[in-house]
C-alpha cells in the first residue's frame, strides 16, 4: 500500500510501532524480499569478495571437492558461490534459487565473467533435477530455516538426498540457533549507503523456534520505501544433527563457525555467528518395484479410424496410421503387468466411460473427440469429470499449448528466448504484415503441422500475401502467425516424469536436413508427416545431438521452466532452433506429444537404449507415480 507525497514522489506506508512482530509476518514472505533491496541492506556480508572466497575455501576443504565434481548451491542466490567455484575452474556447478531478480542477476554476471554455469528458478522443497544427479549440494549463505513448517525444511533436505548421488555431500551453513537466542539485537539502525538507512527490529516467536525480524528501509529524501518481515528458524547442533539423522544422512561433522566481514561492521544479523556442516548422503539401492501398479487394467483411448480427419492425408486414415496402431499394441502386449483394452469408437465413446469407468486411461486420443483436434482438451475434461485417472496432460495444458501465441508469451516471460513474431487476424489489413524476409507463416492453433508446407516460408511479401490467401481458404477463420524464419539447427527435448517425482530428460535430437533436395526449405512441414512420396518425407533424418555443455544446459533449462510453467504432466516434448547467429529459440511445447513407434519421442528414448515398449511403461508409471503421490 502506498500514498503519494506531496512533491509526487510515492512512500511505503509503514505499519509504525508493532508489538507483535510474528503477526505481521507473512507466511510467504520468502517469495518477495530477495530484490535489489535485499543487496542493499545486506550487501556488506553478500556482496563482500572476501567472505565468498573464505567461505568456498571452507566448502572445498571440508566436502573434499574437485574439479570434476558435479555441483549445486541449493538457494544460490545472485550466484556469488557458484561464480567462485566455476573461476576456480570447477566444471560442473548448477544453481537454483526461488527469487527470479536474483537468478536473473546470476546469469548476467556469469555471461560478464565469462564462465559457463546453469542456473535455475525453482523452489528448493521441489526442483527439476533427475535423481542421483551430484556429488554434493551445498546451502550456503545462510538460507536454511526460512519456512513457517519444519515439515517445509525436512521437504528441502529430502529434495537433497533425492538428487545426491549415494555418498554424496550435504554441506550447509546456518545461524546457530543456541548462540542466536540469547545473542540477537532487539533494534538497531545503520546506514547502508549514502542515500538509505535500514531501521531493524528483531523478537522470538511465541514458540521460541524462531527469530522475528522486520526492516524498515528509509531514503533520505524520499522517505519510506520498505516495511517488510522475515523470519529463519533457530535450529541448534543438537537438533540440527537429530533431523538430519531422522532424514538418513550419516558422517554429520560440524567443521567450524562462520564470521562473516563486513564494510560497515555493524549489525550483522543472522550471518553474525554461523555453524558449518557436512553430511553424507545415505547408500541408495537399486529401486526395485515390490508390487505392481496402482491401476493394471488400463484402457487405451484412440482416434476414431472409421470417422474423416481432416489432419491426414486425403482427410482419413492411411494404412501407415494402421500399421502405427498395430506397432502400438504389440509393445503394450510386452507389458505383462498391465491388461490391455482398446476404445475407438468415438460415436459410443462417452456413454461406455460413463457406463463402465475404467479403471485408469492411457489417453493417446491425440486426434480429439470425433478427431477433431479442437476437441483434443475435451477428452481429459470429460474423465475429470468422470474421476477417471489418465495419462498425460489436462484440459488446461493442452488448451494453454494449442494456442501458440499464449505460449510464446508465457516463454518470453521466463526469458525463453523466442522468435520474432506477428499476430495476424484473418480480418486484419496488409499494414500488420512484418516487413522481415524470410519468414515462416502458421495457424496459431493446430498440431500435426497442419498449414505448414513446403510453401509457408515466404521470402518476400508477394509470397506472403499469397501464402495467407491460401491459408484463408483451406482455414478458413483462423488467426495466423507469421515469424522470422530460423535457419539454424533444429533441436527437440523430450521428458519423461513429474516435477519433484521420477523426471527424466531423454537425449536430445537434432533433426538432419542435410540430405534435403537444394531448393526445398529444411523445415518439419506437413509434407514430412503425412506424405510418403514427398522428398521431405524420404530426405530428412534424425540424430543424436552433440552438444557443447552450455548448448544443452539452455536446452534442459528452457524445457523444464515450461514442463512446469505450462502444467505439463508425465511427458512432454519441446522444439527448438537457432537463429542465424546461432541462439536458439522456441519453436513448439507439445504436452501430449506425437507417441507412434517412429516418432521423435521414440527415437531420442532409443538413443539412451530404451524401447518403445519400455517408453510406454515409463509414461504409464509416471503417471501413476504422480496420482499415488496426491493420495
Amino acid at each position: 500500500m502506498s500514498k503519494k507525497r506531496s512533491n509526487g514522489a510515492s512512500a511505503v506506508r509503514t505499519l509504525g510501532p508493532i508489538s507483535d512482530l510474528e503477526r505481521h509476518l507473512p507466511t510467504d514472505w520468502w517469495q518477495t524480499l530477495f530484490n535489489s533491496l535485499y543487496l542493499k541492506t545486506d550487501g556488506d556480508v553478500v556482496e563482500n569478495d572476501q567472505n565468498t572466497a573464505k567461505e568456498v575455501d571452507l566448502l572445498i576443504q571440508a566436502a573434499g571437492l574437485s574439479p570434476n565434481d558435479q555441483i549445486l548451491d541449493l538457494c544460490c542466490g545472485q550466484g556469488r558461490h557458484c561464480i567462485e567455484l566455476a573461476r576456480r575452474g570447477f566444471r560442473s556447478v548448477t544453481g537454483i534459487d526461488r527469487s527470479r531478480y536474483l537468478i536473473r542477476l546470476a546469469k548476467k554476471r556469469a555471461r560478464q565473467e565469462n564462465v559457463i554455469i546453469s542456473f535455475h528458478e525453482g523452489d528448493a522443497r521441489k526442483f527439476r533435477i533427475a535423481e542421483n544427479s551430484f556429488h554434493c549440494v551445498a546451502i550456503m549463505g545462510n538460507s536454511f530455516g526460512y519456512f513457517e513448517r519444519e515439515e517445509d525444511d525436512k521437504a528441502v533436505l529430502e529434495s537433497v538426498k533425492n538428487v545426491l548421488v549415494s555418498g554424496g555431500t550435504l554441506a550447509m551453513d546456518l545461524v546457530d540457533g543456541k548462540w542466536m537466542r540469547s545473542n540477537f539485537e532487539r533494534r538497531s539502525w545503520e546506514w547502508i549507503d549514502a542515500n538509505h538507512f535500514v531501521c531493524r527490529e528483531r523478537s522470538l516467536a511465541e514458540d521460541g523456534q524462531r527469530l522475528i525480524s522486520r526492516e524498515v528501509i528509509v531514503h533520505a529524501e524520499k522517505g519510506i520505501i520498505a516495511d517488510q518481515f522475515y523470519a529463519e528458524r533457530l535450529y541448534d547442533r543438537q537438533r540440527i544433527n537429530e533431523l538430519l539423522t531422522e532424514l538418513g544422512f550419516i558422517n554429520i561433522r560440524i567443521h567450524s563457525e562462520l564470521t562473516a566481514d563486513s564494510e560497515r561492521n555493524q549489525d550483522l544479523g543472522m550471518m553474525a555467528h554461523r555453524i558449518f556442516l557436512t553430511a553424507t548422503a545415505p547408500h541408495k539401492m537399486k529401486k526395485v518395484s515390490k508390487r505392481g501398479p496402482i491401476f493394471s487394467e488400463v484402457t487405451v483411448l484412440l482416434g476414431d479410424p472409421s470417422l474423416p480427419d481432416m489432419v491426414k492425408l486425403g482427410g482419413q486414415f492411411n494404412p501407415e496410421d494402421f500399421e502405427t496402431i498395430k506397432n502400438l499394441k504389440d509393445a503394450l502386449a510386452e507389458m505383462s503387468a498391465y491388461a490391455f483394452k482398446f476404445l475407438d469408437n468415438h460415436a459410443s465413446f462417452i456413454t461406455q466411460l460413463k457406463s463402465e469407468p475404467p479403471q485408469f486411461v492411457f489417453n493417446l486420443c491425440d486426434e480429439g473427440f470425433n478427431n477433431d483436434a479442437f476437441l483434443e482438451l475435451h477428452i481429459p475434461a470429460f474423465l475429470d469429470m468422470l474421476g477417471i485417472p489418465y495419462t498425460g496432460a489436462g484440459a488446461a495444458a493442452l488448451g494453454l499449448c494449442y494456442n501458440k501465441s499464449i505460449v510464446r508469451s508465457i516463454a518470453q516471460s521466463m526469458e525463453v528466448p523466442v522468435p520474432l513474431e506477428t499476430y495476424f487476424c484473418i480480418d486484419d489489413n496488409a499494414a500488420n504484415m512484418p516487413s522481415v524476409f524470410p519468414a515462416l507463416v502458421k495457424p496459431n492453433f493446430g498440431d500435426s503441422s497442419i498449414g505448414i508446407t513446403q510453401d509457408a516460408v515466404v521470402e518476400n511479401s508477394k509470397e506472403l500475401v499469397e501464402y495467407i490467401d491460401r491459408l484463408r481458404e483451406d482455414l478458413p477463420g483462423r488467426p495466423l502467425l507469421i515469424e522470422e524464419f530460423l535457419p539454424g539447427k533444429e533441436y527437440t527435448i523430450g521428458i519423461i516424469g513429474n516435477v519433484g517425482l521420477t523426471y527424466r530428460i531423454l537425449p536430445p535430437l537434432e533433426v538432419d536436413y542435410s540430405g534435403l533436395q537444394e531448393g526445398l526449405p529444411p523445415i518439419l512441414g506437413y509434407e514430412s508427416k503425412w506424405m510418403p512420396d514427398s522428398p521431405y518425407w524420404t530426405q530428412i533424418s534424425y540424430k543424436k545431438a552433440q552438444l557443447d555443455d552450455d548448448t544443452q544446459s539452455k536446452l534442459f533449462d528452457y524445457s523444464n521452466l515450461l514442463f512446469e510453467r505450462c502444467g505439463c504432466r508425465d511427458y512432454a516434448r519441446f522444439d527448438f532452433r537457432t537463429d542465424a547467429n546461432g541462439e536458439i529459440k522456441l519453436l513448439e511445447v507439445n504436452p501430449n506429444p506425437g507417441w507412434c513407434w517412429d516418432g521423435k519421442f521414440n527415437m531420442m528414448a532409443g538413443f539412451a537404449g530404451l524401447k518403445y515398449s519400455d517408453v510406454l511403461n515409463m509414461i504409464l508409471d509416471a503417471a501413476q507415480e504422480r496420482i499415488k503421490a496426491k493420495r
